[in-house]
């Protein structure tokens, strides 16, 4: 599977990020490995969206941040997200 196809998997649920990590634990790739981070962010937010009052907001910022970072990992590009895509580089450089 090449990193192109790894990256646009962690997209798909937490289940396809669990699938890309670990598929990326055996041969790292850097654009997976930049996408694994970044969506990272999206899963966060998309948990933070079971929160009663203003759980919307975080299922909105997901869904933007989401549509986002999937175009370039369709391209094959690393983009980071706005704001913070370079904080999550930074804090989950391991992954």
């Amino acid at each position: 599977m090449d990193g192109k196809t790894k990256a646009i998997v962690a997209h798909i649920f937490f289940i396809g990020w669990i699938i890309a990590f670990v598929i990326n634990l055996n041969d790292k790739d850097e654009i997976t490995s930049f996408y694994i981070r970044q969506t990272l962010l999206l899963h966060v937010l998309m948990f933070g969206g079971w929160i009663q009052i203003f759980g919307w907001l975080f299922w909105v910022a997901a869904l933007v941040f989401l549509i986002i970072s999937i175009i370039p990992a369709l391209q094959g590009e690393k983009k980071e997200l706005p704001f913070v895509g370079s904080h999550f580089q930074d804090w989950f450089k391991s992954l």
